[in-house]
């Protein structure tokens, strides 16, 4: 039987079920796309070894600790929350002090002079042939015990194709010493076009700069999540988006339009996944006790990372558990997906502390 056949196995059909059943309840808080597929890219490319192995038993599951929990619940048709740290010491500074939506006028101060040097900063054009390529420093949480579980910290590559589209292969990921592909989702045979789930340069550049259409935009086009604020989701979208090789005029307009979101507030004490420390813009998503943080250097205001972490007790950890946290490391445009950029264009943000 060829390798083909034997992916379509009912083997491996039974693999993912059996993965699926064990693992705990999902919890509510969506991981952003990218890091969907990322995840579920992952664990499929596990599976695909372990299919090949000729001394494979036909049942065999994954360690558990390959279960990174958005992996497996990808599989099983739920998303869940990642974790990370974001200081040596692995607690939240400032974990207990929450803005409320009162603090939106110097929300609205910061974000306008992030906006204005955003404007202002210099980026390359891209063309469609090429890829954007992104090093991070990340940190992410198991959850397949029911309680999180930090990830060491790690270096994350990806090199993400701007063909318009759409596409079924978007690209590569390379975290661990395991290189993958971010492909689309299982099932869809057309693939995806440029557009929030798969943000080119080129599409970047269509979006209003205007803050006014482009929130009007994102509140009309950003997936919904179930039962997740609607608020917070197209924050979250706006978040997820940031870091990139991005249009200046069109990074300033998304601060602009994210200044004009209820609940958005200051954050003096975030820091990003290597503990640099900087200004930080904040929004809770009050249902589920998340809060999720971006982070800009004190002098330019480029963008240093993110993090989020709970506000609340719940399930799988305790009020500051850190839920994800990531430190941009570098930039570049490259020629093709697994390429190393000669000479990467090092943001302000490789500075270590």
């Amino acid at each position: 039987m060829n390798d083909k056949t034997d992916s379509a196995s009912p083997e491996r059909h039974g693999d993912r079920e059996e993965i699926a059943r064990l693992l705990p309840a999902p919890a509510d808080w969506d991981l952003p796309h990218e890091q969907h597929l990322r995840h579920k890219d992952l664990l499929m490319h596990h599976i695909d070894r372990d299919q090949a192995a000729p001394t494979r038993p036909a049942r065999r599951l994954l360690r558990p600790a390959l279960l990174a929990p958005a992996t497996a619940l990808a599989l099983a048709g739920a998303l869940t929350a990642g974790i990370a740290l974001s200081g040596n010491d692995g607690k939240p500074t400032g974990a207990a002090s929450h803005g409320a939506a009162t603090d939106m006028q110097p929300a609205a101060a910061l974000l306008d002079r992030i906006s204005t040097a955003a404007g202002k900063r210099d980026t390359p054009t891209v063309r469609d042939d090429q890829f954007v390529y992104t090093r991070e420093k990340i940190r992410e949480a198991d959850l397949t015990t029911g309680k999180a579980v930090v990830s060491p910290l790690r270096d994350y590559e990806k090199w993400i194709a701007q063909e318009p589209g759409p596409l079924l292969k978007q690209g590569l990921f390379r975290e661990d010493g395991e290189t993958g592909a971010f492909n689309a989702d299982l099932g869809d045979t057309k693939g995806t076009p440029a557009g929030f789930s798969r943000p080119t340069y080129q599409w970047l550049s269509s979006l209003p700069t205007d803050p006014d259409k482009l929130l009007a935009q994102l509140y009309a086009k950003t997936p919904n999540a179930q039962g997740r604020e609607r608020d917070q989701a197209v924050f979250e979208q706006i978040g997820s988006m940031l870091g990139g090789v991005m249009p200046p005029r069109t990074a300033a307009a998304f601060y602009r339009a994210a200044a004009k979101i209820p609940g958005v507030t200051p954050a003096p004490k975030a820091r990003d996944a290597i503990g640099r420390q900087g200004l930080g813009i904040a929004r809770d998503d009050t249902r589920y006790g998340i809060r999720t943080e971006w982070v800009f250097d004190e002098k330019d205001y480029s963008y240093l990372g993110s993090r989020s972490y709970l506000t609340k007790d719940a399930s799988y950890g305790k009020a500051g558990t850190l839920l994800s946290s990531a430190a941009e490391m570098a930039h570049a445009v490259v020629g093709k997906a697994g390429q190393e950029p000669a000479e990467a264009q090092e943001t302000r943000t490789e500075r270590e502390n």
